[in-house]
């Protein structure tokens, strides 16, 4: 460090001499005190402006400070919505919970991609998750090699949240997302760290701006061991740690590619150590790629600061916090399910209904019209007519206003939730 230190030091030097030089005949000609002052003040900004100063450039470096108290105050929101939530998982049963928890995770990989610009499929990945959770869902699909990879990755650091951290362990993780080592076009260096200079850029060829210069590969081994000695050994708060952890990883930026990604599946993992469970139901990663600008604002923000990162953590949290009440509308889904058939575990059903209310129940994108319930259980319209009538009679469905020729229903779960199935672009 004190190499590059010093580096950076001539560069500094090299740069006052010749912005000096060249205004020396200006300035210097009638030797007047304004003037110098105008040159040191000049020559301060520029260096400031050409050579920014890194977090990791810090003396202070890793050994990180925050605002305990306004810290405190994020930390008690967040405990509070995640008591709420878990209030409201406690009504349903095993099976219904692990379902929620493919929900929660397909969410998460799905996003966390998508951040980096990487789509996924969406069927692919929910079907895979499901798979490797022995979850047994509807329409279930043959997921590729590449997802069941990205798959792996996010559950191994979710369900294995109490293993140690290691470098191999990271290995694993990179190379399930570049199986081929490639990066799109670009041949990279997979299960390895990296062996070259790394620079965040952003913009077209020819006028790019930097956000970014990692340290240096040969301080890369150095950096990933003191990382992982104080994951593993940590202690703070595991909301905090996992602000401090996501952001830790990437500074240090030890992989040709992937940091991101990899970056938020350690912040999972430390998420599943502060809960002490292998069940995630809520996903950080969807509401980061919800709010991308402000993550990459606030990043770029705090790796260009000193060692206080108290906005960082800050903002981590509310994303955290919001993210949580997010899952409420995400997770709504199973929740009235379970709920439902809770309410109605003694009500009598024919085959067909509950065939037709499941659907309805898991999201099917379309109303529940007496026509399209006699479409997807290819019955004739009668039928459906008498089907729906049964239901209505002992209160389950609920005929909500509209013309006499369209109406549609809406599915009674509880007194308190009235789940109405609606087209998917309304």
């Amino acid at each position: 460090m004190k190499d590059q230190q010093n580096t950076l030091h001539k560069q500094q030097i090299q740069i006052t001499f010749y912005i000096t030089k060249s205004l020396k005949s200006s300035f210097f000609a009638d030797n007047k005190p304004q003037n110098m002052r105008l040159i040191v003040r000049k020559t301060v900004y520029l260096q400031k402006t050409i050579l920014p100063m890194y977090i990791y450039e810090h003396k202070e470096w890793p050994h990180f400070s925050w605002n305990k108290e306004r810290v405190g105050e994020e930390l008690n929101k967040v405990h509070k919505a995640v008591g709420y939530l878990m209030g409201r998982l406690s009504l349903i049963g095993f099976n219904d919970k692990m379902s929620a928890v493919v929900e929660s995770i397909s969410h998460d990989i799905i996003a966390s991609s998508e951040i980096e610009g990487v789509e996924l499929n969406s069927e692919q990945v929910r079907s895979s998750v499901a798979r490797k959770l022995g979850v047994q869902i509807q329409n279930s699909t043959e997921s590729s090699r590449y997802i069941d990879g990205v798959v792996e990755m996010a559950l191994d650091a979710t369900i294995n949240f109490n293993k140690p951290l290691t470098n191999e362990r990271l290995f694993g993780w990179h190379n399930c997302l570049f199986p081929t080592g490639w990066s799109g076009p670009t041949k990279i260096d997979v299960a390895k760290y990296r062996s070259g200079e790394m620079k965040v850029i952003s913009g077209m060829f020819g006028r790019e701006k930097v956000h970014y210069i990692a340290p240096a590969p040969e301080r890369i081994d150095e950096e990933m061991n003191r990382f992982l000695d104080w994951f593993n050994s940590d202690t703070h708060n595991g909301y905090v740690k996992s602000a401090i952890a996501h952001l830790w990883f990437v500074c240090i930026h030890p992989f040709d590619d992937g940091n991101g990604r990899i970056g938020r599946a350690i912040a999972d993992m430390a998420l599943s150590q502060a809960e002490d469970s292998k069940m995630r139901f809520f996903s950080i990663s969807h509401q980061i790629n919800k709010d991308k600008k402000q993550y990459y604002d606030i990043l770029e923000e705090t790796q260009k600061g000193n060692c206080d990162i108290t906005e960082w953590i800050v903002w981590y949290l509310d994303c955290l916090l919001r993210s949580v009440e997010q899952s409420d509308e995400t997770l709504s889904k199973v929740l009235n399910k379970a709920i439902f058939w809770q309410n109605h575990a003694e009500t009598i059903f024919s085959e067909r209904q509950r065939e037709v209310l499941n659907m309805y129940l898991d999201g099917y994108p379309g109303k529940l019209t007496a026509k399209n319930w006699a479409k997807r259980v290819k019955v004739s319209p009668d039928t459906a007519a008498r089907d729906i009538k049964d239901l209505i009679e002992k209160g389950i469905l609920i005929p909500q206003h509209g013309r006499v020729r369209d109406v549609f229903y809406g599915i009674r779960c509880s007194d308190s939730i009235l789940v109405i199935p609606m087209l998917e672009d309304l």
